[in-house]
């Protein structure tokens, strides 16, 4: 009896309410989204810098030949290669490093959320939110049903986390 009223006892249950949370599952599963989207950023930075030395038209070349899903002297292949030879070391450096900044602020909402901090989840709502305006944009001018699923995942997203912290009254709607 005496074990219920130690520290570790009591840590140990509030440890477990959390867990029995309404929306732990759902702020977990938000989290483990944001830290894919760190990691996928983040190789994408890493993949940018290792292509700054590198000749991208060869590159592009030998990807077109070795893949063979589209003609290497055909008309796609030329405009892909006239678009890869106007980018240059600078603008990898430059995709690179708003890559790995994009992957830091998905890496701080992840780790936030997966921990279950509410500022978490304010900062979540605010960075998706001023997102919205482009992922909108991007979506009308150059739609893709990738870029439509992404933005309706951004979207629900948003929703859930407002409806979580309105739950909590943390925030009025």
């Amino acid at each position: 009896m005496a074990e219920a009223h130690t520290p570790e006892h009591k840590a140990r249950t509030q440890h477990d309410a959390a867990s029995r949370h309404p929306h732990a599952r759902g702020l977990l599963l938000v989290g483990l989204y944001k830290l894919s989207k760190a990691l996928f950023f983040g190789a994408l930075g890493a993949g940018a810098l290792n292509l700054v030395h590198r000749n991208l038209g060869d590159l592009v070349l030998r990807l077109v030949s070795d893949v063979r899903i589209i003609d290497p002297e055909g008309h796609f292949a030329s405009l892909l290669m006239d678009r890869v030879d106007l980018i240059g070391g600078h603008q990898l450096r430059q995709a690179s490093m708003a890559s790995f900044g994009y992957a830091v602020l998905c890496l701080i909402e992840g780790t936030g959320l997966v921990m279950r901090k509410v500022w978490a989840e304010y900062f979540t709502v605010v960075l998706t939110a001023l997102a919205m305006p482009w992922e909108g944009y991007e979506v009308l001018e150059h739609y893709t049903v990738f870029k439509l699923g992404l933005l309706l995942l951004n979207l629900a997203v948003l929703l859930y986390l407002l409806w979580v912290l309105k739950k909590k009254k943390l925030v009025t709607v």
